[in-house]
């Protein structure tokens, strides 16, 4: 059978998915394909959320040890994970959180995105419609956009914060759920107490969902649990909880996520993980539970290093009066520029004139063509997790410069 032509091809691919943007991250790096940047200048690369080390020595030794003994770890497992760790997910969290989270309120899947994706294929068809604070973590946006799903922007303050009355002015009788992140990508900005129960007013009021994205949680600035959602008794009627285990445990490679929600929804669930990928990753699993069991010493040393860089990063934007700081936290800062320039000319700029590599605004949010602010053009996000200090050093001699040349 002959080869279809790009044309015939391009016929064959759905408006929905054609029309989605490219991945960000992968765009980022194609902008760095071929370049050759000066020996004194190496590339600094702050563009994604990830950690860039593998997991720590102990954790890779018990996973060897996985791959040789555990002989259920290669084989096919419950599709909403091992019972173990989501009854380890469940204590911890009851625990973290003040309130009651049962195993049977815990599916573990294949990485945080495909949380979000799993529970908005219960939630939302095509012509429906969810609200997305804006900037937004991109790959919610994608897979909306993929789904026929619209995003409704919620515009947020100079502060990033989104706010519950702004929201329900967006509602109608296609909106099915609110999406928050918390500590925010790309933000990172942590969201008070009191603005996620007035979300959670709002979506209860409202007969919504309330998604929250807790991905950084590990990381948060505040002591004690940031929230009292699981406390309410009844909040698996109206909360989704998504949480990854790549960025505490460094299994970024494994996949690991996990969805709380109520046993009727992850009933739902566990028919679109069944399609896709079957079961979470045995070794990965398995690894988050040795993690969960064993570094929690080890997990709070990473927390007290990211906030001493989260501190470097407010100390060298202070001395960069030209620059101003719209949230710092988790892994993230997201800052304005001061060039006349939009965002993804002057991302692209810096990897030239400072070999910086880090997102504009632009892949978070509508630009003004798009019905945006202005915002998008005007903003950057840095993901300082991977810079150690003296990298972050690096970073703000580089930006002094060229603040001070221009671009």
């Amino acid at each position: 059978m002959p080869a279809l032509s790009l044309v015939a091809m391009t016929q064959h691919i759905t408006p929905a998915l054609a029309a989605t943007f490219p991945p960000p991250v992968m765009e980022a790096r194609r902008w760095i394909e071929g370049a050759v940047f000066p020996p004194d200048r190496p590339l600094l690369n702050l563009s994604q959320a990830a950690p860039a080390d593998p997991p720590p020595e102990p954790l890779r030794q018990a996973m060897a040890e996985i791959v040789l003994t555990d002989t259920s770890a290669h084989l096919y497992g419950p599709v909403l994970g091992i019972p173990e760790l989501r009854a380890r997910v469940a204590s911890d969290w009851s625990t973290a959180y003040g309130g009651q989270v049962r195993a049977d309120q815990v599916a573990i899947t294949s990485g945080c995105n495909q949380a979000f994706a799993a529970s908005l294929a219960t939630l939302a068809s095509a012509g429906d419609n969810v609200i997305l604070p804006i900037p937004y973590y991109f790959n919610h946006k994608m897979w909306l956009d993929m789904a026929g799903v619209e995003a409704r922007y919620l515009d947020t303050d100079d502060g990033l914060l989104p706010d519950a009355e702004d929201a329900a002015a967006l509602i109608d009788d296609r909106t099915r759920a609110i999406v928050l992140v918390s500590p925010n990508n790309p933000g990172g900005v942590e969201y008070p107490a009191s603005t996620l129960a007035a979300f959670r007013d709002l979506a209860r009021r409202r007969g919504l969902a309330l998604i929250v994205d807790e991905t950084y949680r590990d990381f948060d600035a505040r002591d004690g649990a940031p929230h009292d959602l699981f406390a309410d008794p009844d909040w698996d009627e109206t909360l989704i909880q998504l949480y990854s285990f790549s960025k505490a445990y460094r299994l970024t490679g494994h996949r690991v996520g996990a969805i709380c929600a109520a046993p009727a929804r992850l009933a739902q669930v566990e028919k679109w993980l069944d399609t896709v990928t079957i079961c979470p990753a045995g070794l990965g699993q398995r690894a988050a539970l040795w993690g969960m069991e064993n570094l929690g010493d080890w997990l709070a040393g990473e927390r007290q290093e990211i906030l001493a860089r989260r501190a470097a990063m407010d100390a060298g934007f202070a001395q960069l009066g030209d620059w101003r700081v719209l949230g710092c936290g988790a892994y993230f800062a997201y800052v304005a520029h001061p060039f006349d320039r939009p965002s993804d000319d002057v991302a692209k700029a810096l990897i030239q004139s400072a070999s910086l590599l880090v997102l504009p605004g632009t892949m978070f949010g509508p630009t003004r063509a798009q019905g945006g602010s202005g915002r998008a053009e005007a903003t950057l996000r840095i993901a300082y997790a991977n810079a150690d200090r003296s990298g972050i050093e690096v970073l703000f001699d580089r930006l002094a410069q060229v603040t001070a040349s221009g671009l």
